[in-house]
């Protein structure tokens, strides 16, 4: 079996995140949606509260294993027999960290392998940090975020909830 990891904060998840997702089970025969634990970055939500809102978007894909974790990315494959990591790219600027990234977990992990899916044009110029600057704002996140996640969104973000500081 084929099984790929997608990597990522989620703070929170996006359409285009689940654009990737959606397109990596299209290659893969399982894919690990996997919620780092990114001590440089500030976020909205918990660990668990990623893991839960991305549970909820992905209910019905049974193709789909969400985890949290943290630690090196290559090791965590490693662990879990994954030899392929599936990661999204909007802009050019993304490709230059990501190829950064790829290159190392190459090298902390021979067996692995990155493939890049570029976003759909529609959703290039979204990030989770629009989402919650939207939102902090008062302004429509309905066409940013899936629907079925949008109240969670809501509540903590419309409400001016601060950062997490995981």
């Amino acid at each position: 079996m084929k099984t790929a990891i997608c990597p990522g904060s989620f703070d929170p998840v996006t359409l285009g995140h689940l654009d990737i997702i959606n397109r990596a089970r299209k290659v893969f025969d399982k894919t690990i949606v996997a919620v780092l634990v990114n001590p440089e970055k500030h976020t909205m939500f918990t660990v668990d509260e990623r893991i839960a809102l991305l549970k909820k978007c992905t209910k019905d894909m049974d193709d789909v294993e969400v985890v949290g974790f943290d630690g090196l990315l290559a090791d965590y494959a490693r662990e879990r027999g994954v030899t392929a990591i599936v990661k999204g790219l909007r802009a050019l600027s993304d490709f230059e960290y990501e190829f950064q990234q790829a290159l190392t977990n190459k090298k902390l992990n021979p067996n692995l392998e990155t493939m890049f899916l570029t976003t759909n044009s529609e959703n290039m110029f979204l990030s989770s940090s629009i989402v919650k600057q939207i939102a902090c704002f008062g302004g429509d996140i309905s066409n940013f975020v899936p629907d079925c996640i949008l109240d969670d969104i809501k509540k903590r973000l419309y409400a001016g909830g601060g950062k997490t500081n995981e």
